[in-house]
């Protein structure tokens, strides 16, 4: 078994894609969705300690490579994304991602890890928990618009979390919602396959947009949204993408992440500058509103911010502890005499 007591100050938690699969496993799907929106809902309770600045990002015609940084003056963490979509025709994951995360007292890294499968997970565990406190009491439907890697995990979270049983599953291309429909047998819910949009909204409390592709598309109009519902934006992410006609936007309270990453990359990007949103870490904490009638279109325009990935690799640190899904990395050099580094590569000779 691993040590991770402090006396190994030079080597560095790693959790691999294998191990973090195998974390999953031994937490469980469920109860690790539902641990993992308890950490990031404790995180957004104290977000006014945290550093927080939109994503540095690079873009390109083909995508675009980004750093989310943040800390809470205890810890630092941050975490490398891409975006492509054109990825998906070639065979490769349209996101990737690993993270680490690092003490502020010394610098020194406590963890590095996978984060493609982790973030799908902590997207999903975000959704579910901004969706507890703003989709309509009692909501057991979700229509889930994009098959792509996320609406598994979406559908699950929202059944862990929100207590939804039946996801109505549409995304234009077919084999992409036998996928979904494939791999969610067998956990719980009803799962409904949908020839087209406004079919999967029916009955639907809850609405999930995740669709990938580079450009601005009108994903849902004006008119297929009726009163009442709760729409989880989730698509997009990047300048240039959007997935909501802007006239939904004007009829919906808009809640946010953070409102300078999502006037950049969110669906508020087509709105002017002093468009009102309300940030859902005010909700959570009680100095803002959320859901207020029955009638009331609630929308979480989510980006995605880098506290939610703080929080997701707080949660794997924590839950790595006695176990054996990480391993050790030699990744710092420590001399015994800390001024003496090129000694150490000399001895390293014989």
């Amino acid at each position: 078994m691993t040590n991770l007591a402090p006396s190994d100050k030079a080597l560095v938690p790693f959790v691999s894609v294998d191990n973090m699969m195998k974390l999953v496993h031994h937490v469980g799907v469920e109860p690790m969705l539902k641990g993992l929106a308890d950490y990031i809902e404790a995180d957004f309770k104290r977000w006014e300690l945290f550093d927080k600045t939109p994503r540095v990002a690079s873009h390109s015609d083909e995508g675009v490579i980004e750093l989310m940084p943040t800390s809470d003056g205890e810890v630092y963490g941050f975490k490398y994304v891409n975006g492509h979509p054109k990825n998906m025709k070639e065979g490769l994951q349209t996101v990737t991602a690993f993270g680490l995360l690092a003490n502020v007292g010394n610098g020194y890294p406590v963890l590095l890890s996978e984060m493609t499968v982790l973030t799908a997970l902590r997207t999903a565990a975000t959704s579910a928990m901004v969706a507890k406190h703003l989709a309509p009491k009692g909501a057991t439907t979700m229509a889930m618009i994009g098959n792509g890697a996320q609406s598994e995990f979406q559908s699950l979270a929202m059944k862990a979390i929100c207590g939804v049983d039946t996801v109505r599953l549409y995304d234009i291309d077919p084999a992409a919602t036998e996928k979904a429909a494939r791999n969610l047998e067998g956990w719980g819910m009803n799962v409904v396959a949908c020839k087209t949009a406004e079919e999967s909204m029916e009955g639907a409390q809850i609405i999930t947009t995740c669709t990938a592709d580079k450009q601005y598309a009108t994903i849902l109009t004006d008119n297929m949204i009726g009163a009442g519902v709760h729409i989880n934006a989730i698509g997009g992410d990047c300048p240039g993408k959007t997935e909501l006609h802007k006239d939904i936007l004007s009829r919906s309270d808009v809640f946010v992440e953070y409102p300078p990453q999502t006037r950049i990359e969110g669906e508020i990007q087509q709105m002017a500058d002093d468009f009102p949103v309300t940030e859902m870490w005010e909700v959570i904490n009680g100095t803002a509103k959320g859901r207020t009638s029955d009638r009331q279109i609630t929308l979480f325009d989510s980006v995605g911010f880098a506290i939610e990935d703080f929080s997701a690799l707080r949660f794997v640190r924590d839950r790595i502890k006695g176990t054996d899904y990480f391993m050790d990395l030699d990744l710092l050099a420590d001399p015994d005499d800390p001024r003496d580094l090129f000694g150490m590569l000399q001895r390293a000779a014989s």
